[in-house]
C-alpha cells in the first residue's frame, strides 16, 4: 500500500506537488494521470525516495522507502528505463541490482524470460531500441519480486503485442494482491488496464475514484432514440428536467431520462423505436473535461482553418516544422 498525506514538493518559488494525499490500495490496478507537468513524475519519485518532499509525508507498506531494509524487495520501480550503464549487458546489469539485496542467477534469469529479454540478454544495453530498454526497466522493477510496483509510462516505446503483455502482466500482479501504480497518457490503454484512476493537475488531485465513475460522471445521461414517430416521441417524453434535440428527422438525444424509461414509454404508445442507446463516455472525455484548466501549453493551428477547400486538409507548412527532417513514403529521411 502506498499512503500520501499532505503530500508537498516545492523547486525554489514553484509548487511542484501541492499538499497531495491518497491511497494507492493492494490488489488493484491505479492509474496515475495528469497533464505534462502535472506532478506525476515528481511524486513518483517522492515515494520511491529519490526526491525529498517539502512537506508531508509518503510511505510505502507502512514505512518511508529509506526505512525498508531490503527496499528492491518491496518496491520495484521503472521511473526512466534510459537511466543503466549502456555499456552493459541487460544480464549483467539485472545481476549487479541483484547483488546488493542477496538476489541470485536464478532470478535474474526468471526476470529475463518473464519480459522477453532472452534473445538481447547478453547485448549491450547502449544498442537496445527503446521498447527492449523498457522491457529491461520492467525486469528491474521485478527483479526483488516485491508486494508494490511504481511504473511510469511502462508501455512507452512498446509494440502492440508488448502493450497487451504489460496490460496481463499488471493485472495478473494485482490479481495476485499486489499494489500496482503506474501513469501512462495513452487513455485508451488505461481505461482497459486500471481499476481505479487518481488524476493530477497543476500539482493537486482533480479526481481519485474507480474508472467506471469517473466515466459515468462525463457521460452524463443522455440517451440517443432513432423513431419514425420521433415526434409523437417528443410529446410523450417531455417532463421536468428533461431535454431533447433532434440531430435528424428520426434521431433524438434525450437528456434526464433512461433508456428503461424511455422504451417503456414508447411501448406504451406503441411507438416505434429502431434504436435505444445510452451514452457511453471515454475515459478520454474524462480526462479531458476534468484537466481542461490544468494543461500548461495548449496547441493551436493558428491561421489553419481544416474547414476551408483552400486548406485541403492539411496545416500551413510552418505547423509541419519547417526544415525539420521528414520521412517519405519508402521510410528514407530527407
Amino acid at each position: 500500500m502506498i499512503e500520501a498525506q499532505g503530500l508537498t514538493k516545492r523547486y525554489g518559488s514553484k509548487t511542484a506537488v501541492d499538499d497531495v494525499t491518497f491511497t494507492v490500495h493492494p490488489g488493484r490496478v491505479t492509474g496515475f494521470l495528469g497533464p505534462n507537468g502535472a506532478g506525476k513524475s515528481t511524486t513518483m519519485r517522492m515515494i520511491a525516495g529519490l526526491d525529498h518532499p517539502s512537506n508531508g509525508t509518503v510511505t510505502v507498506n507502512g514505512r518511508r522507502y529509506a526505512q525498508h531494509r531490503a527496499p528492491l524487495r518491496e518496491v520495484g520501480a521503472l521511473l526512466d528505463a534510459q537511466a543503466v550503464h549502456t555499456g552493459r549487458s541487460a544480464y549483467n546489469h539485472l545481476l549487479a541490482m541483484g547483488a546488493s539485496h542477496g538476489i541470485g542467477k536464478a532470478r535474474v534469469q526468471e526476470v529475463i524470460g518473464m519480459t522477453g529479454l532472452e534473445p538481447v540478454a547478453r547485448k549491450r544495453v547502449g544498442g537496445f531500441s527503446l521498447g527492449m530498454g523498457q522491457r529491461l526497466g520492467i525486469a528491474s522493477a521485478l527483479l526483488g519480486d516485491p508486494n508494490t510496483l511504481i511504473l511510469d509510462e511502462p508501455i512507452n516505446g512498446l509494440d502492440p503485442e508488448g502493450v497487451v503483455w504489460v496490460r496481463n502482466l499488471v493485472r495478473y500482479l494485482a490479481g495476485q494482491g499486489r499494489t500496482v501504480f503506474l501513469s501512462s497518457h495513452l487513455m485508451s490503454e488505461m481505461a482497459l488496464t486500471a481499476d481505479h484512476i487518481i488524476v493530477l493537475g497543476r500539482g493537486r488531485i482533480l479526481a481519485d475514484a474507480p474508472v467506471a465513475d469517473i466515466v459515468g460522471r462525463a457521460a452524463g445521461t443522455t440517451v440517443r432514440v432513432c423513431s419514425p414517430q420521433a415526434t409523437r416521441l417528443v410529446e410523450l417524453l417531455c417532463g421536468p428536467g428533461i431535454t431533447i434535440t433532434s440531430t435528424t428527422p428520426q434521431w433524438l438525444e434525450v437528456t434526464g431520462s433512461t433508456a428503461q424509461a424511455i422504451g417503456e414509454a414508447a411501448a406504451a404508445a406503441q411507438v416505434v423505436l429502431h434504436e435505444l442507446t445510452p451514452a457511453t463516455g471515454s475515459l478520454e472525455d474524462a480526462y479531458m473535461a476534468l484537466t481542461q484548466d490544468s494543461v500548461e501549453y495548449h496547441s493551436t493551428a493558428a491561421g489553419w482553418d481544416p474547414d476551408d477547400p483552400a486548406a485541403a486538409g492539411a496545416p500551413p507548412q510552418d505547423l509541419l516544422g519547417a526544415g525539420l527532417p521528414q520521412s517519405d513514403p519508402e521510410g528514407a529521411i530527407r
